[in-house]
């Protein structure tokens, strides 16, 4: 699989418009990153090269919503962490789960099956969606994910992701033990 050397800079291109708006947003808020451009990948398996290039782990994401699609929920967990959608109704005190369609998905958030990260809340104007951290991902160092395409990925500090991007994009996320 072919993955880049390490960037430190914004792309001259984007595969996407959220592509475009998360760059423009990290650098808006001064947010350092490491970047790789890379071939395709569809599972978290193949984001293991990645993860040794970039020295962090690409974190799973999911997004869920309620029987009625009212609420939607975007899950950030460690890769290898399986989602118990029991334990998540517990903790977040919400009824029965189940994964959004992929049409929720791109008309909420632009984003795809299989792409799916919390970068892509800064395309969640109408505040449809909660981010939801599992406390191991929010106690890291740094953060990895990709940026709406499975064909770039990013580093950044955790704290970067917590403290300015987030709320910069009107998301205070919540940090459980899943």
């Amino acid at each position: 699989m072919y993955i880049s050397d390490i960037l430190n800079e914004m792309p001259t291109s984007y595969t996407s418009d959220l592509e475009k708006k998360v760059y423009e947003k990290l650098n808006e808020l001064s947010i350092n990153f490491d970047r790789v451009d890379n071939d395709t990948v569809e599972s978290m398996e193949e984001c293991l090269e990645i993860d040794k290039k970039l020295g962090a782990e690409i974190r799973k994401t999911i997004i869920v919503c309620n029987d009625k699609k009212t609420q939607f929920y975007l899950v950030v967990l460690p890769a290898e962490k399986r989602f118990d959608s029991k334990a998540f109704r517990d903790k977040m005190e919400c009824s029965r789960v189940s994964f959004a369609r992929a049409e929720d998905m791109q008309e909420i958030l632009g984003v795809v099956p299989g792409s799916a990260t919390v970068m892509s809340v800064v395309n969640d104007n109408d505040d449809k969606v909660k981010v939801v951290i599992d406390k191991e991902v929010a106690d890291a160092e740094y953060f990895a994910c990709n940026t709406g395409e499975n064909t770039r990925h990013i580093k950044i500090k955790t704290s970067d992701l917590l403290e300015k991007y987030l709320p910069s994009v009107n998301h205070d996320p919540k940090i459980i033990e899943l």
